[in-house]
């Protein structure tokens, strides 16, 4: 068979709704600055879908320290990779204070989060070691776990018997192999919102001899007094072995870092295939990147008024009887029963007919039959945008009971 041809006739469980869906449920343009209101199709719209936790992805001091460093680096310095040609005084500059606010060693610039943390599981492991991990891990986790030569075992989303009882099938293996236990699990949760429950996993290390790598996307910057994370929410920082995260969610940039004890960073250093053999990050993340990290660091208003926002929508959903699951942070997804059909419809008359542009969460996500909704608060939404999406969601809640998203042209066309 040509490969190709397969490729054809199987789009897989996304690309077979692509004829429908594509450019506006899946591929959408938001138009416009970075905002709360941007333009989609023509129209403006309270977008509650960019990752911009802090606001601080049109701040006018970023802005200005962004345009400063292009201006004086152009987009091409350093060149090279790292260890060839591409290191830089300021590169190190951001390890340091990178490593110093998660309250690490020693920490390792990356050039991206999904490449990032599958590069480190990558470079940790061998097929004599065992990988335990937590079931809802997001795809880069899951990609990263694929690489791994040896044996990994799933436990239930922060499930700690089940843990244990996969700590104990990874121990007898290694036992016979001489290899090590890597536990593998994120702060933050990125569809449901949950944390992981890192204090749970630390009170095994004890008992068991692990290591612990904490993928912290979401909750760097927005989690724990300082916004060091999830660990530090917690009060476990200094029991997380590896502490990872990506730039593109509270420092609305472009980058990754992993951060631990010295000589661990120095072997990533020295064996991360992505970053020996990938050009440097240019200077203009940077720069810009220590200007986010120093806002972050000095700033606290900005968390403060993510949590005010935060706060605000979701107690608002719950007490017009939605549920949001049992997040704890920032991410707050609506999660309903229903088709992708009914998604698609439910979507848009939220964007058409109330102006409200959020997320939709469908299988393979999400299990079959769940959709969810996820609405991203960020420091700069108001009370009034606030309000509004509650209004939204209390109309659309009454075409939900009575069925109304089931029989539209549109949600029998999905064929679901």
């Amino acid at each position: 068979m040509d490969i190709f041809e397969k490729l054809n006739t199987n789009l897989g469980p996304l690309g077979k709704h692509s004829d429908l869906s594509e450019g506006y449920f899946m591929f959408p343009k938001l138009e416009g600055e970075i905002a709360p209101r941007m333009k989609f199709k023509g129209e403006e719209v309270l977008t509650w879908s960019l990752n911009n936790y802090l606001g601080l992805a049109n701040h006018p001091e970023i802005r200005k320290a962004d345009a400063e460093a292009a201006k004086r680096w152009g987009a091409a310095y350093p060149m090279g990779a790292r260890m060839m040609s591409g290191n830089t005084d300021m590169h190190e500059q951001l390890e340091n204070e990178l490593a110093a606010f998660v309250g690490k060693e020693k920490a390792y610039l990356l050039n991206y989060g999904y490449q990032g943390i599958m590069s480190v599981i990558d470079s940790l492991v061998d097929r004599k070691d065992v990988i335990v991990y937590d079931s809802e891990c997001h795809a880069s986790i899951i990609d990263g776990l694929r690489m791994h030569m040896g044996k990994r075992f799933v436990y239930p989303h922060n499930d700690m018997k089940s843990f244990e009882k996969q700590l104990v099938r990874a121990e007898k293996l290694t036992n016979e192999t001489g290899g090590g236990i890597l536990v593998v699990t994120e702060g933050v949760f990125g569809m449901t919102g949950n944390m992981g429950d890192l204090k749970g996993i630390v009170k095994y290390k004890e008992k068991y001899q692990f290591r612990l790598v904490v993928d912290d996307a979401h909750g760097f910057g927005t989690m724990g007094p300082t916004g060091a994370g999830a660990g530090e929410a917690q009060g476990v920082q200094d029991q997380v072995d590896l502490y990872f995260s990506t730039f593109a969610k509270s420092m609305a940039g472009i980058g990754a870092f992993v951060a631990g004890d010295a000589k661990v960073v120095h072997y990533l250093k020295y064996n991360m295939r992505s970053q020996i053999f990938a050009k440097a990050l240019p200077m203009i993340f940077v720069e810009g990147a220590l200007k986010r990290l120093e806002m972050i660091r000095e700033n606290p208003t900005h968390k403060e008024k993510l949590w005010e926002v935060v706060n605000a929508l979701q107690n608002g959903l719950k007490e017009k009887g939605f549920s949001i699951g049992t997040t704890a942070t920032p991410v707050t997804p609506v999660v309903l029963n229903g088709t992708v059909g009914e998604a698609a419809t439910l979507s848009k008359d939220l964007r058409e007919n109330y102006n409200i542009f959020c997320s939709v969460v469908i299988y393979p996500v999400v299990p079959k039959g769940m959709i969810i909704l996820r609405l991203i608060p960020t420091a700069a939404h108001t009370l009034a945008d606030v309000s509004e999406t509650i209004t939204a969601f209390e109309a659309i809640k009454d075409k939900l009971t009575s069925g109304y998203y089931k029989t539209t042209e549109l949600a029998t066309s999905f064929g679901e």
